[in-house]
């Protein structure tokens, strides 16, 4: 795959709605993006932990063992789905204290199934002459993707105190939908 249209891949990917981008809006309406950008190296670590073993040796280790993707689904819908009942229940004081922290982006992005597509599919093969230009275009557009998300959180609650129930109910939901589609995929797997 060209650089161009790994840039375009991983972006495609990136951008779109899922856990991670859903807690850092939601820290970005929350906390405000100044405050949010704390998370981006939660996330950036996260993804790499997942993505650069995954490059270097992850295809083969995989391919003779199929349950183990079906695993890491599975974990990664109970983990959202924890996450979505966390958000549902919060308290208004407690979402003021933070409930987005570094730790909740790092777990929800060590479990997010666009690692296992990233590493397997969209990053060339570690020992490629490409993969050390084509990791540092995916950190940096980690980091571009994730001012989107919480400038987009920030800009929704621009003016207002605190975040009104509505934005975590409705994070929520969608956590839970992706719980349920993610389950779905590693029972079909």
């Amino acid at each position: 795959m060209g650089t161009l249209a790994f840039l375009f891949a991983i972006w495609g990917l990136l951008l779109t709605p899922g856990p991670t981008n859903t807690l850092l809006a939601l820290s970005g309406a929350s906390a405000g993006l100044a405050r949010s950008v704390r998370l981006m190296p939660a996330e950036l670590c996260a993804y790499l932990l997942v993505t650069v073993p995954l490059a270097v040796f992850g295809a083969e280790f995989l391919a003779r063992e199929p349950l183990v993707a079906s695993a890491v689904k599975l974990a990664a819908a109970g983990w959202v789905a924890v996450l979505a009942v966390k958000l549902w229940r919060i308290r208004a004081e407690a979402a003021e204290e933070g409930a987005v922290t570094a730790r909740r982006v790092f777990v929800t992005t060590l479990l997010n199934p666009k690692g296992l597509i990233i590493g397997l599919t969209l990053l060339p093969r570690g020992a490629a002459p490409e993969f050390p230009l084509h990791l540092g275009l995916f950190a940096a557009s980690i980091l571009g993707v994730a001012l989107i998300w919480a400038g987009g959180g920030a800009v929704l609650n621009r003016g207002k105190a605190g975040t009104p129930i509505l934005y975590r109910r409705a994070a929520a939901l969608w956590l839970a939908f992706l719980a349920v589609a993610l389950a779905g995929a590693a029972i079909r797997a």
